[in-house]
């Protein structure tokens, strides 16, 4: 049950519910989880700040429970969210922060317990 979370300072308008769409479909393959189980929110047209500049970027958090645990598994992640991000977004890799958190299973709720038990 993986959680996305973008923020950036690009307008609204460059994140279309097809983009959004696209986004979940790319970070679940990356993380080899279903689709139906991601989690994505865009919050767009921040004041925003990277590397000194507020030139246009993204800051992406990933948080998923057993595939964001270790270093190997998020350079591979990190690939392939960053080709997306550059070929849809058109910023550079400069431009673009990603945050990896590691969750445990009674750390996500849902269906009114949490992931340990379903």
């Amino acid at each position: 049950m993986p959680f996305v979370d973008v923020r950036s300072n690009l307008p609204a308008s460059s994140f279309s519910e097809d983009f959004v769409r696209k986004l979940c479909s790319s970070v679940a393959a990356a993380l080899g989880k279903p689709e139906d189980r991601m989690n994505v929110v865009v919050t767009p047209g921040l004041p925003m700040l990277i590397a000194g500049s507020c030139s246009p970027c993204v800051m992406l958090s990933v948080s998923a429970i057993a595939v964001t645990d270790t270093a190997d598994k998020n350079k591979e992640h990190s690939a392939k969210i960053f080709e997306f991000l550059t070929r849809e977004l058109g910023l550079t890799e400069d431009r673009i922060v990603i945050q990896f958190h590691a969750l445990q299973p009674h750390q996500v709720g849902k269906k009114g317990t949490v992931m340990s038990f379903l």
